[in-house]
């Protein structure tokens, strides 16, 4: 069965397909996915998406026949329709700081940590706070929604028609969800946007065929089946949740890295330090944590070369040249805290490199922590391919550190959505903590300086 995944990251769009036997991306088409600066403010262009996500489906159906379509997009995005489906209000950009205007209002009214589990985001990082600016500044827009979707769902109502919610979108950092009870928070019927919230659907569910438009856009069969989707960091925990065994956690790589931790050690968590409770494809509440680990990647090596030698290694273990957080500041465990350099004039290219990874792991081995991770690591999209990071977070976590051997774990976890039964997942390669002093202690010194 080959299932095409529609994959909205906050970087890149993509559509792969899956071919389910195999549990192998077989083929992918990508795009940027670029914020629109022009109208009522920094929104999404679901229009240029929706271009790309129909030219994908007919291109790779060309190729391979494609039997179902699931879909998985990143958090923190609703969407306002009307009660023809179309935006009653652009698409937010969720790091849109304008919404901050009414912050103190909206902190007068958000529910506590207990209930959500989730905390108080800078931007537009709660939902709860672009929907309230919105209904604020523009309540006759507002007005004329029908409906209030998660992301994945917005695609999906494109493709079948059908409105639905679906919980990990809800659960994550939202202020909607109360991820105890399995239903919206006291926010929701606060601001009275309960009766606009489309009905909750299971991850999984079939919630139709695709619209006769798009079958002959595109050439797929009438009847292919849509799942309703889920959030990008719960498709990438799902194949693990449904083959490991607790206590194990997931990182999930690309903007955000999002740490998860299942069956670990109960901790308190610190909303202060990112962390928050995720629901996962199953409905369960997941400690997690999180910061910008592939925006501070790519800020920190652009125009850099990723190369690097065993020597260069040598040279930032033996010299301690460490980065300290945080160069994305206002989220993360260390959100108030700026980025500094310590022994690290005068660093090669590869030995800056090093340096880099090794601060990523450092900050992920934190967020692991937090939440209190334990057993095997499992981590999923580019950070896998990235040995420096893999060892380090095994030096610092003193546990295996599975590197995941598919491109992105989380066009996997969505094309499971279509399964009947659990497929086993192919572990990857398999990192043992080493037992080299200098890891052991560049990681303590680097919690030392932090």
């Amino acid at each position: 069965m080959i299932v095409a995944v529609i994959d909205i990251g906050k970087t890149n769009a993509k559509v792969a397909l899956v071919d389910l036997a195999s549990m192998v991306e077989v083929a992918l088409r990508r795009t940027a996915n670029t914020v629109s600066t022009d109208g009522l403010y920094p929104h999404h262009d679901v229009e240029r998406l929706w271009a790309f996500i129909l030219e994908s489906l007919a291109d790779l159906h060309r190729e391979l026949h494609i039997d179902a379509v699931s879909i998985t997009t990143h958090g923190a995005t609703a969407v306002l329709v009307d009660a023809r489906g179309r935006l009653a209000l652009p698409v937010i950009d969720y790091e849109f700081t304008g919404v901050e205007e009414l912050a103190q209002d909206y902190d007068a009214i958000r529910p506590p940590f207990a209930e959500t589990g989730t905390p108080r985001l800078p931007a537009g990082l709660n939902i709860g706070t672009q929907l309230h600016w919105q209904q604020k500044r523009f309540p006759v827009e507002f007005a004329g929604a029908a409906t209030i979707l998660m992301y994945p769902q917005y695609w999906a109502l494109r493709l079948t028609g059908v409105a639905a919610n679906e919980m990990t979108s809800l659960g994550c950092h939202t202020d909607l969800w109360n991820p105890w009870t399995s239903d919206y928070s006291s926010l929701v019927d606060k601001m009275g946007w309960r009766p606009l919230m489309a009905p909750v659907r299971p991850a999984k569910d079939r919630l139709g065929s695709i619209l006769p438009a798009i079958a002959q856009r595109t050439g797929l069969d009438p009847a292919t089946p849509v799942f309703c989707g889920l959030h990008d960091s719960n498709a990438s925990l799902l194949p693990r949740l449904l083959s490991d065994t607790p206590p194990f956690s997931v990182v999930s790589t690309g903007t955000w890295v999002v740490s998860m931790a299942v069956g670990g050690s109960k901790v308190e968590l610190d909303p202060a330090r990112d962390t928050l409770v995720n629901v996962n494809a199953l409905g369960d509440p997941v400690p997690s944590a999180r910061f910008m680990g592939g925006r501070e990647f790519s800020l920190l090596t652009e125009g850099q070369s990723h190369g690097w030698i065993e020597d260069d290694v040598a040279a930032v273990l033996a010299r301690r040249a460490l980065l300290l957080p945080s160069t994305q500041q206002g989220s993360g465990p260390f959100p108030h805290r700026g980025a500094q350099w310590v022994n690290a004039d005068d660093l090669a290219s590869g030995q800056r490199f090093a340096a880099i990874s090794f601060y990523l792991a450092l900050m992920t081995a934190t967020c692991l922590e937090l939440i209190g991770g334990d057993g095997p690591t499992t981590v999923e999209g580019p950070f896998a391919q990235n040995p420096l990071f893999i060892r380090m977070l095994a030096s610092a976590t003193r546990r295996p550190v599975i590197a995941s051997e598919t491109s992105t774990g989380t066009s996997i976890g969505a094309a499971l959505l279509a399964s009947d039964g659990v497929t086993a997942m192919s572990k990857g390669g398999r990192t043992e903590p080493p037992t080299d002093q200098p890891w052991v202690e560049y990681a303590r010194a680097w919690r030392r300086s932090t």
